[in-house]
């Protein structure tokens, strides 16, 4: 069974930057897309970013295009998630999926059945 950890969260300033590392295992074979998801208290969760690790096409949301810069290491099976200029807008538990089957080239929450636990980024000063 794949899981996913997350690390890398925590607290920083605006206009900061944080770096969050998922760890994936249990097999990886075909395993596609994979993603970074975020939910802030009493909203949905939403994509932040997510890619394929098989067909090289990434998916930002909006609000965080041109700051945030997801990627995959093959060799450590890990997705990361390199956060600059942040905002106190970005503040959420932020997750890694993953998923065997969907077929999209976006990030909706639920084509994605396989998560992390969370890890929470706040920004503010």
């Amino acid at each position: 069974q794949v899981q996913l950890v997350e690390s890398g969260g925590g607290l920083v300033q605006p206009g900061g930057s944080l770096r969050l590392s998922c760890a994936i295992s249990g097999g990886t074979l075909d395993l596609h897309p994979i993603g970074w998801f975020r939910q802030a208290p009493g909203k949905e969760r939403e994509g932040v970013s997510c890619m394929s690790n098989t067909d090289g096409w990434i998916n930002y949301a909006d609000s965080v295009k041109g700051r945030f810069t997801i990627f995959y290491d093959n060799a450590t099976n890990t997705v990361s998630l390199q956060m600059n200029g942040l905002k106190p807008e970005d503040t959420a538990v932020y997750y890694c999926a993953a998923d065997y089957a969907y077929s999209g080239n976006d990030c909706p929450p639920w084509g994605y059945d396989f998560w992390g636990q969370g890890t929470q980024v706040t920004v503010s000063s």
